[in-house]
């Protein structure tokens, strides 16, 4: 699979822009805040919905102006595919997919898999629980359109019955309604804990030979799904928690509050790795998810670097362009003679200037 082209109209910094992509290396290029990570947000907006950035909407669009479009045009399996999407301030995005709107986002998924490597990415190791539940989210809802719809519901019924546990401190005889969202929560945080166990367990088997090979075998890296809960506790815990809950006014338990252990020679990188470990591991991470995809999908994702390689020390840096060789990655930098040049071959090069790619 691959990005054939993206054309943009009033988003972000860009009031036009047309661009070609090389289905192996393309790098873009320029000072800082010119807009090269405007580039890969739109492709991964158009691709999923949603930007890495956790932006809103009105966000995206060109100060000054009330709608903005992306369309991308991509290709998997020799099958050509445009997405185009509308957004509006104020209004619910509209999208389309070779000229006829879709109604859910996860109609999106499986068109292409998109792969967003970032600096900030480097920290998800040392950063709180949340990150690494995004982590896990944001690749499993491309990988299932099941899964997205169940975490969708599960969000839903989770703010409801939060509000509903604010609301009782105030209406007692509410308290009757709240079994009803907890079988809800129930119902599709199962599923969810089921999904995510089933990834960590995936990732597992394939990151210790990357962090090994990347380590000079120096180090074992181990990955744990951390629930609050599971399957078949979860009915139970969310029972016992319930007084706790109605006291704080939230669920305290459910698959919100999972998190993923990173074990590094028997110790929890998380808390006490080098910052050295804490970057090799979360390289290891992507790296793996990289490879997963390929697995599931047996196909390669498209793959979005930015500005990761200056964070990147030798060796590591080496290991992330091992792997880039033969699979569509599009390259954001300040410059890339130092370094790039004498590694692989650079299918197309762009300067990005205020604005203004040539």
């Amino acid at each position: 699979m691959h990005v054939t082209s993206l054309s943009l109209n009033n988003y972000r910094n860009y009031e036009y822009l047309n661009l070609d992509f090389s289905r192996n290396i393309n790098i873009l290029y320029g000072d800082n805040a010119q807009g090269k990570t405007n580039i890969l947000e739109a492709i991964y907006v158009a691709s999923t919905t949603k930007s890495h950035r956790m932006a809103r909407d009105k966000e995206l669009i060109r100060f000054g102006c009330d709608e903005a479009h992306i369309r991308l045009n991509v290709s998997k399996h020799d099958i050509n595919s445009k997405i185009d999407m509308h957004l509006r301030k104020g209004k619910s995005k509209v999208v389309s997919i070779d000229g006829v709107s879709i109604k859910r986002s996860s109609e999106l998924f499986g068109l292409i898999n998109i792969i967003f490597f970032s600096p900030e990415d480097l920290s998800i190791i040392k950063n709180g629980p949340s990150e690494r539940r995004r982590f896990m989210d944001m690749e499993m809802c491309q990988l299932s359109r099941i899964y997205y719809s169940d975490l969708s519901e599960y969000n839903k019924v989770l703010q409801q019955r939060n509000n509903l546990l604010k609301d009782i401190n105030y209406n007692n005889s509410l308290l009757d309604t709240l079994d009803v969202w907890d079988m809800q929560l129930i119902k599709f945080g199962s599923r969810i804990i089921r999904e995510r166990r089933n990834f960590v367990a995936m990732l597992n088997e394939i990151i210790i030979d990357i962090h090994r090979d990347i380590t000079g075998n120096k180090e074992d890296i181990i990955l744990s799904y951390d629930s609050s809960t599971d399957e078949e506790r979860f009915e139970k815990d969310l029972i016992d928690k319930r007084n706790t809950d109605l006291k704080s006014g939230m669920t305290n338990v459910g698959p919100h509050r999972d998190d993923i252990g990173i074990y590094i020679n028997d110790v929890d990188v998380r808390t006490y790795g080098s910052q050295g470990q804490q970057r090799t591991a979360a390289l290891s991470l992507k790296l793996a998810e990289i490879e997963l995809v390929k697995k599931i999908t047996e196909d390669n994702p498209v793959l979005l670097l930015d500005d990761v390689m200056s964070e990147l020390d030798s060796k590591r840096r080496d290991a992330l362009l091992d792997e880039i060789k033969n699979i569509q990655t599009i390259i954001t930098c300040t410059g890339y003679d130092d370094f790039i040049k004498e590694r692989i071959t650079m299918d197309k090069i762009y300067r990005v200037d205020k604005g203004t790619v040539v």
